[in-house]
């Protein structure tokens, strides 16, 4: 991953010697178990904790130039810590496969780069939640295709977001317990060589499950799963980002990244303030979601294993994870941060004549016994009338002035459905159905 887009918390899942630390924690795990079995003698595993406990740190360099000569990760490891604890350490490994170890060691970082995670999404929420509760009533326009609509307020906005990135949290939970799996199970998962309460104990130790059936490998359809959730949180981030910069167009100008003392928009024009941060989030949501694909495609693997998904994953593993930890922590700076000018949202909530009044009278026009085509055309003709003008014509004004419409509808009864508040009465029932 690009440094430039990446934590230490979330990196430091994925750094090299983070990696063989959970391996030892497994093949010392497995050959206690074994000792406690009676398989192996009980001061293997004795003899490997006993290093561990004063082990000041993993040589990753030497591991990798056993590696460039044995061509196979494991064994380079494997090979390393005995030269480390001495003859002891030829009990580890007994009946496991490389599998057993790589596919455990990537459940242990994708569950807990999963806490990470979800600790991301409550810092998000509760940013949005704050701000939905400031502009719960801060009138402005809803809209649809890009065009002015009905009024909605900017706290419905962000109360949408909140609901969305919940549904993002509940769905990572669950991602999260479907990858957790472990598999010690041998060469080709029938545990012909190890008894399947070692991979029980394994599991216990590191906070697994045992994987029910695991052929050599833990079937991808898990990691296909975990990292579609991701794409799908990427795409929610994009969602709100996608807003937010649409609200900073000039032309609009509803609400704006903070624009830091110092900062500069632009190395030709001072003026410039631009959504960078958004736009950041847009371009970090395409390369989560591109992820996405490859985890697909290593669902189906050859018979019990093939390593077609092994390069794959040392890629999406830790490109996925740390560039969500820092799309989701970026975003909660933007909603943080965001500057919201409410008499802008109602300059151009009016900038149209009252437009976004017409379905009101509409709807009056019919309960006073007009027929829905008829009060169709009788709106829409003023209507469009305000419209051509861009805005400098009053909806109301001519609607009051059109025979038709006032033989069924007093200007009192006219006014009435021009009342911004009217739209704003059930604002209460949606919060209280999105933050309870």
């Amino acid at each position: 991953m690009v440094p430039r887009y990446a934590r230490p918390a979330m990196t430091a899942l994925w750094e090299p010697e983070a990696k063989f630390r959970i391996w030892f924690e497994i093949e010392a795990h497995a050959t206690q178990k074994l000792g406690e079995m009676g398989v192996v003698p009980e001061s293997a595993g004795k003899a490997l904790w006993d290093w561990w406990a004063t082990n000041p740190k993993i040589d990753v360099e030497a591991i990798d130039a056993i590696e460039a000569v044995t061509k196979h990760d494991v064994i380079a490891f494997l090979t390393w810590v005995a030269e480390q604890v001495g003859d002891e350490a030829r009990f580890m490994h007994q009946g496991m496969t490389s599998s057993d170890v790589l596919d455990t060691t990537l459940a242990v970082q994708l569950a807990r780069a999963s806490d990470i995670l979800i600790e991301d999404l409550d810092a998000l929420l509760a940013a949005i939640k704050m701000r939905a509760e400031e502009h719960k009533y801060t009138a402005t326009i809803g809209r649809s295709h890009g065009i002015h609509a009905e009024p909605v307020t900017f706290g419905l906005k962000l109360a949408q977001a909140y609901a969305e990135f919940d549904r993002c949290k509940a769905r990572l939970v669950a991602a999260r317990t479907e990858i957790a799996t472990c598999a010690v199970s041998g060469a080709v998962g029938t545990f012909a060589n190890i008894d399947p309460e070692v991979e029980a104990y394994v599991a216990e130790q590191l906070g697994l499950v045992p994987e029910p059936v695991s052929t050599q490998v833990i079937p991808r359809d898990r990691h296909a799963m975990y990292f579609a959730t991701l794409a799908v949180i990427a795409g929610s981030i994009e969602r709100l980002a996608v807003e937010i910069r649409h609200l900073q167009r000039t032309e609009v100008l509803e609400a704006e990244e903070y624009f830091s003392p110092g900062q500069k928009g632009s190395s030709a024009m001072p003026h410039k303030r631009n959504p960078v941060l958004t736009e950041n989030l847009t371009g970090q949501a395409r390369m989560i979601r591109a992820y996405a694909m490859p985890a697909l495609e290593n669902v189906a693997l050859w018979h019990e294993r093939d390593i077609s998904h092994s390069s794959v994953e040392r890629y999406i593993g830790p490109d996925a994870t740390i560039a969500l930890d820092f799309s989701l922590a970026r975003l909660t700076g933007v909603v943080e941060k965001l500057l919201v000018y409410p008499d802008r949202m109602q300059g151009n909530l009016d900038s149209m004549g009252g437009l976004v009044h017409s379905q009101r009278v509409l709807l009056a026009l019919t309960q006073a016994g007009v027929s829905r085509e008829d009060a169709y055309r009788l709106v829409q003709r003023n209507a469009m009338k305000v419209w051509e003008s861009n805005g400098q014509l009053s909806l109301l004004d001519l609607l009051k002035g059109d025979e038709e419409v006032t033989a069924a509808l007093s200007d009192a009864e006219l006014e009435e459905k021009f009342d911004l508040e009217y739209h704003f009465k059930h604002v209460d029932t949606i919060f209280s159905r999105v933050f309870g």
